[in-house]
């Protein structure tokens, strides 16, 4: 099985991608020659880990029959100063919220998303260290 992505310049810095028929700008900061006009792609590998793991998270706990009023993840990356910047280690921040939440099943939830699940989470970890912690609202 092959994913594909296919990718076209749009002028300047910018690109346009086509991700399962969705399109994706991306673009650099126009502090080094960009338009500002669209995501970075080292930022969407943010996004794409969260989205990764969110998914699993919420389908695992679907089939716990825990119930959630809100769920956000936010993704930090430590990156380096010199060339090629390269992330060093991500921290994933699971936040939910809900009434009588049982941590154990939010545990179990992404425990089975990071160690089983997640292809992203899988392929990050063989070059970089990833942490996360869960937060209750």
């Amino acid at each position: 099985m092959k994913n594909i992505v296919n990718t076209s310049w749009a002028g300047n810095m910018k690109f346009s991608a086509n991700v399962s028929g969705h399109p994706i700008m991306l673009d650099a900061a126009v502090a080094v020659g960009g338009e500002n006009a669209g995501s970075r792609p080292k930022e969407l590998m943010l996004a794409a880990l969260a989205g990764c793991t969110g998914m699993d998270v919420v389908s695992i706990l679907k089939k716990m029959q825990v119930e959630l009023d809100g769920f956000d993840i936010k993704v930090e990356a430590d990156l380096t100063e010199e060339h090629p910047k390269v992330y060093t280690h991500i921290h994933i921040i699971y936040q939910f919220k809900g009434k009588d939440l049982d941590i154990e099943k939010l545990k179990k939830a992404i425990e089975l998303s990071q160690e089983k699940y997640c292809g992203v989470s899988a392929m990050y970890k063989k070059a970089m260290e990833i942490s996360y912690e869960i937060v209750i609202l």
